[in-house]
């Protein structure tokens, strides 16, 4: 079942990379407490996840930050090695942490997986972004097409 506004965030075990290490957590204890923007991309290294969606988090963090947001991630089902040399390539430091879901639990377990199998791409996220204020749902924004409009930064910063 897809996740809603008013939904608790499930708890499943995913590899947050920050500052170029990577750690265990739970989503549960990551994205529990305060309010954290979580975005979902269907694959790093993809074009628009690379040149527009992650990109526009890390150069509006400050912003959404000041809007009281506590932490900024990125999920994407992917292993940990290749979101460590995503963020690598991104030069990104401590403005988004990104979480690998290597085997797609998280993507299911919030009901926004998508099949890319046929592009070659298979399991995989929509992409979405959401607010989740001490581990409830309370914005949720899923894109209606392949298209980069309601789970943008800028139109994440706009509803905050």
């Amino acid at each position: 079942m897809a996740v809603t506004v008013g939904s608790r965030i499930p708890d499943v075990k995913l590899v947050a990379v920050e500052n170029g290490s990577t750690s265990e957590v739970t989503t549960g204890e990551y994205l529990g407490s305060g309010k954290v923007v979580l975005f979902g991309v269907p694959g790093a290294f993809t074009p628009t996840c690379s040149d527009y969606h992650l990109p526009g988090f890390v150069i509006r963090s400050d912003e959404i930050r000041a809007k009281g947001v506590d932490k900024i991630a990125c999920v994407s089902v992917n292993d940990a090695f290749v979101m460590q040399a995503w963020a690598a390539s991104q030069n990104i430091q401590d403005e988004v942490a990104l979480l690998a879901d290597g085997n797609g639990d998280f993507a299911k377990a919030v009901g926004l997986e998508l099949d890319g199998s046929g592009f070659g791409l298979g399991l995989r996220n929509k992409r979405f972004a959401m607010v989740i204020e001490d581990g409830v749902v309370s914005s949720l924004a899923v894109e209606p097409g392949g298209g980069l409009s309601v789970s943008s930064a800028d139109a994440i910063l706009a509803s905050l």
